[in-house]
């Protein structure tokens, strides 16, 4: 990949999230909320606390989206990830 966040920026995929609820119930695209979890795909050179491959948990709303070589991807500042999992 040729991105490289700057800073304390990192650059994440977000994870699948299920296409049918628990009880069965298939979910068009428009009803699904977009998930707050991702995979770590590459971090800035100011963070210390992750590296890629981790799974984090980040505020909703957040983030700058961009599509690099035909997939998504999201670039969140560290101030905005909640956690590790």
């Amino acid at each position: 990949m040729s991105f490289k966040p700057l800073g304390k920026r990192v650059l994440v995929q977000r994870t699948e999230i299920e296409e049918k609820t628990a009880s069965g119930i298939i979910l068009v695209d428009s009803a699904k909320e977009k998930p707050n979890t991702a995979i770590v795909k590459a971090v800035g050179p100011e963070v210390t606390e992750l590296k890629e491959g981790d799974t984090i948990v980040f505020e909703q709303f957040r983030g700058t989206e961009l599509s690099l070589q035909g997939e998504d991807y999201l670039v969140l500042e560290i101030e905005n990830i909640i956690g590790v999992m």
